[in-house]
């Protein structure tokens, strides 16, 4: 699963990687950055394709299906697994006509020992962001009021990762991404081709302090090695 992740660059980097990566130029969130401590419930950075253009804002980590009954689902929603997603009635709508990518430079996975789970964080080589697959959904409250929503997609876990953990986030390469945001792709077997492990050879794992398993703690104490 992913259930922690980081965003630790700063608003001019982000800015430069929206307009080199998705020919954004304008961002009318307030965002916060940089950020150790990425946790579910939060707002976090998303990309969608409006049908025009590539759009970036800010999206709640806990996916409520539209039909839902109670938004509480959410908290228990922030993955959802590749595999499965067209037979998931909660993911099938989002997966074919509302798919986006969340931006993350790490994330996190407890590697379990004997006796104890080690934190370990994990991110490509090069140490820049990337693109996590994942759908969203806008949920109508009671009162009218609507919640707009998110969650990460998740794969089976490549060769560094099956020393961690067995699953991980689908990190999306710069033609999968262009793929992925056309809404007018249309084609499930096809994108589901896209959410594959990526490549172990261009990524990094290592343990980091364990101040990082308390999702309040949001510093930069939270990503050094140790």
């Amino acid at each position: 699963m992913c259930g922690r992740f980081t965003i630790t660059v700063d608003l001019e980097d982000l800015r430069e990687y929206l307009v080199e990566h998705f020919d954004i130029s304008e961002m009318k969130s307030e965002f916060q950055l940089p950020r150790y401590n990425v946790a579910p419930s939060q707002d976090v950075i998303t990309i969608i394709n409006d049908g025009n253009k590539n759009r970036v804002g800010l999206l709640k980590w806990g996916f409520v299906p539209y039909f839902a009954k109670d938004e509480k689902i959410g908290n228990s929603m922030i993955n959802a697994k590749s595999e499965t997603l067209i037979d998931k009635p909660s993911f099938k709508s989002s997966f074919q006509l509302k798919r986006c990518v969340i931006l993350a430079d790490s994330f996190y996975e407890w590697k379990r020992e004997e006796n104890s789970k080690t934190p370990m964080r994990i991110g490509l080589s090069d140490e820049k962001l990337f693109p996590m697959a994942g759908l969203w959904s806008t949920f109508v409250k009671p009162d009218g009021t609507k919640l707009h929503t998110t969650t990460i997609i998740t794969t089976k876990a490549n060769e560094l990762m099956s020393e961690i953990h067995d699953r991980m986030p689908v990190i999306l390469d710069d033609v999968a991404v262009k793929e992925w945001l056309n809404p007018r792709n249309q084609d499930l077997l096809n994108l589901s081709n896209l959410l594959q492990p990526f490549p172990s050879e261009k990524m990094y794992a290592y343990p980091v302090n364990s101040v990082v398993n308390n999702a309040k703690n949001d510093s930069k104490e939270c990503i050094l090695k140790v």
